[in-house]
């Protein structure tokens, strides 16, 4: 058997095979790497989402909470108001007392 001949032959068929394979594998290949991309980007998407609706769910927790201090302070307002009205800060009428 002639070695130098069999490399010889075999490096001749694989010039010619590996483009054919190469172009095989990129047509036979293309749709499932599209489709895996397109599957990571969904999920990628999904996973933007959670994080979206996690942000706007503590938002709204912190709005809330300013809308009941709003409110406290409002209150406070209003009871300082009255505790400084001098005509609210009259004394009551004593009975007997005219």
């Amino acid at each position: 058997m002639d070695i130098e001949g069999t490399i010889a032959v075999a490096g001749g068929i694989l010039i010619v095979l590996i483009p054919i394979a190469g172009l095989t594998a990129r047509f036979a290949l293309k749709p499932l790497i599209e489709t895996v991309a397109k599957v990571m980007q969904a999920r990628q998407g999904a996973e933007a989402v959670q994080l979206v609706e996690r942000r706007v769910a503590l938002l709204e927790q912190e709005l809330a909470s300013m809308r009941a201090d709003l409110q406290q302070v409002g209150e406070a307002k209003e009871f300082y108001t009255k505790l400084a009205d001098p005509s609210s800060a009259a004394a009551p009428n004593r009975p007997g007392e005219s």
